[in-house]
């Protein structure tokens, strides 16, 4: 029997348990409380608007940092109920706010797709807060209630006023609880990336992103996609050569289950693919993703063997043929989701693999059927894909070969005498000067030194063959131990930390960004477990007396200077700190180096996509983004050579 989405009062809100606990196990609710935790916390607000969206009741969610980094979410969606939840006694705004797992998406009738921890979500926003209020605009008359001190209830639900009668929605502010939280302090271009992603994902809903603590920028960002995941492929390859011009989008409806992928080819070796359930990033892919990747194979290979492309003497294409190049949003909205692994990266729902499979097998081979140029342009892409994948296979047994026969290789490795990659850490460092310091700096029992001698090859351009014949990349691979492309292995990885050590000016920059470009094509599953790093060499030393203070920027720089005595103030000397290259193995190993004393940097794989997507503007086929980029940038380079 169909349920009526436009009835929607308490009975639609099941309580499955109180709220304990959460505020001393933050971590389970939200995964950590560092600033990726306190991000979460906007998302889980946002994500209720956006069930409003999916079951069609809101058009307009707006996002505003306040300037006291406290956090407001307003939607026009139908507004929560506010009637007695018969459970709780409580109001179901206060009972949705206070009572952990009580929301619409668990009784089935408050929504069909649901993407966020509805209810969930709002309970643990509430209880890692130092105070949330929620007004909801209803049936011409606003209401309000405010928590306080972890969901503690300072006001009940109280009608406050009234308003016009077709106005409805919700509005949240809370403020994260310093206590809690690593860092208060919200990131306006972290919140940017997943607006304009979460806008592409909900084709026709309008998302709009504020700063009120920017003074100058008082508009902000909005974001509204009527062409959804299609517009997200034709952003990705914006800086990119596209081989057809037609982006094709399939979509489908099954049971419920809505499903669609949006793909176009471009001229480079790498993929993008990214898949969604419910707006949840499916990193690890999932049923949805294998659907799709099982029928592209097939499709194309029996499109190019019928067509006589392939030949009958030919090996058939492979996936990883199929999809050099390929630019790919999976997306799919299913009213029960099974995902697999504690972070959501995983789906499971093997009834999902055959609606894909025939959604993109039917769609796909149309495509190529009616548009025969398209079609033949993108096979010869995978054959050639498939003869240089033969090339990387015989590159590699040489490489092999001569890795097992050459010494030349541990002359450029410092090694460390530990063998326990637990306890072992290698630094990546720019230049010999700068390696000989390390050598003598480190810690020779845990820690190896690379020294880097050039830079290495710019991989955004290369396939794995031309890479494999890099020596430096040549160097790196078997310094790591996990081996490459097909037989890439993490569990034989050698050191737990891999420390990208370069100096903080533009040629550091750029060896950076080469090496994060490097690790997101071929090695991202070490980024993805947390192995890569980057060492944050300091910018100032402070002496004082006996006092040798070394600092990170000008913002710690005051920040020290501001906590001394007066007269200690007046007479501290200030150093500008040397590049890595002039300092000594004393000054290297007290500032960079000591474990006790240095400060890491945990690379995510964000950080790789940004490297990756700004050496696309540097060095991709588009000349307009590469001169927008340079003339943006341009008043930031310091230290240029002329």
């Amino acid at each position: 029997m169909a349920q009526n989405l436009e009835h929607y009062d308490s009975s639609d809100i099941q309580v499955l348990e109180g709220l304990e606990a959460v505020r001393k196990r933050p971590g389970m609710y939200i995964g950590t409380t560092d600033v990726k935790g306190l991000h979460h916390l906007v998302w889980e607000i946002v994500d209720n608007a956006i069930d409003e969206a999916l079951a069609g009741f809101c058009k307009n969610i707006e996002i505003v940092i306040n300037k006291d980094n406290s956090i407001t979410v307003k939607d026009d969606g139908r507004g929560i109920p506010v009637g007695i939840h018969p459970k709780t006694g409580l109001s179901t705004v206060e009972t949705v706010y206070t009572v952990l797992h009580a929301g619409g998406k668990f009784g089935g009738g408050g929504y069909k797709v649901s993407g966020g921890l509805h209810g969930v979500g709002a309970s643990v926003v509430n209880a890692l807060s130092s105070w949330v209020t929620v007004t909801v605009y209803k049936d011409g008359k606003i209401y309000e209630a405010k928590f306080k001190n972890g969901g503690k209830i300072e006001q009940k639900l109280t009608e406050i006023g009234t308003c016009d009668a077709n106005r409805t929605g919700t509005t949240v502010s809370f403020k994260p609880d310093p206590e809690i939280f690593d860092t208060d302090i919200y990131d306006y271009d972290t919140l940017k990336v997943r607006t304009r992603e979460l806008a592409f994902l909900n084709k026709g809903l309008k998302l709009t992103l504020r700063d009120d603590r920017d003074e100058e920028d008082t508009t902000g960002d909005s974001y509204c996609y009527e062409g959804g995941i299609s517009e997200y492929v034709r952003y990705i390859n914006k800086n990119k050569t596209p081989i057809h011009e037609q982006i094709i989008h399939l979509e489908g409806e099954e049971d419920g289950i809505i499903f669609e992928v949006a793909l176009q080819y471009n001229s480079g070796y790498n993929d993008n693919i990214y898949s969604f359930v419910n707006n949840i990033n499916t990193h690890d892919g999932g049923t949805h993703e294998e659907g799709v990747r099982r029928a592209l194979t097939r499709i194309i290979n029996g499109y190019a063997k019928k067509t006589g492309i392939l030949k009958d003497k030919d090996d058939s294409l492979l996936g990883d043929d199929v999809k050099e190049g390929l630019t790919m949003i999976v997306s799919c909205k299913h009213p029960n989701p099974q995902f697999e692994g504690q972070t959501k990266g995983r789906l499971g729902n093997s009834e999902v693999r055959k609606l894909a499979d025939s959604v993109f097998s039917k769609g796909f081979e149309r495509f190529l059927m009616e548009n025969p140029e398209e079609a033949k342009i993108i096979v010869n892409k995978a054959m050639l894909a498939s003869r240089a994948r033969n090339a990387a296979k015989k590159a590699r047994e040489i490489t092999r070969k001569s890795e097992m026969s050459t010494t030349n290789f541990f002359g450029k490795l410092s090694d460390c005498k530990s063998k326990d990659p637990k306890e072992s850490e290698i630094f990546i460092v720019e230049g010999d000067s700068a390696g000989g310091s390390a050598k003598k700096g480190r810690n020779s029992i845990t820690q190896a030194i690379l020294p880097l001698r050039g830079k290495i090859l710019n991989v955004e351009k290369a396939r794995l063959d031309r890479a494999l014949g890099n020596e430096e990349i040549r160097t790196i691979i078997t310094a790591f131990g996990t081996g490459i492309g097909q037989e890439f292995d993490l569990s034989k990885l050698r050191y737990d930390k891999i420390v990208i050590m370069t100096d903080a000016d533009v040629d550091g920059a750029h060896i950076r960004v080469l090496l994060l470009t490097l690790f997101y094509r071929f090695f991202r599953p070490i980024v993805e477990a947390g192995h890569i790093y980057a060492a944050q060499p300091p910018l100032f030393r402070i002496t004082h007396g006996k006092t040798r203070k070394y600092v990170l920027d000008e913002e710690e720089k005051e920040k020290y200077l501001a906590s001394l005595p007066e007269a200690t103030r007046n007479r501290a000397e200030i150093a500008r700190m040397k590049g890595l290259g002039e300092m000594d193995a004393e000054e290297l190993n007290e500032t960079t180096m000591d474990i006790n004393k240095r400060v890491l940097r945990k690379i995510t794989l964000d950080d790789c996509i940004a490297a990756d997507e700004v050496f696309e503007k540097l060095m991709g086929d588009e000349v307009e983004p590469r001169r927008q980029f340079i003339e943006e940038n341009a008043r930031y380079v310091q230290n240029l050579d002329i």
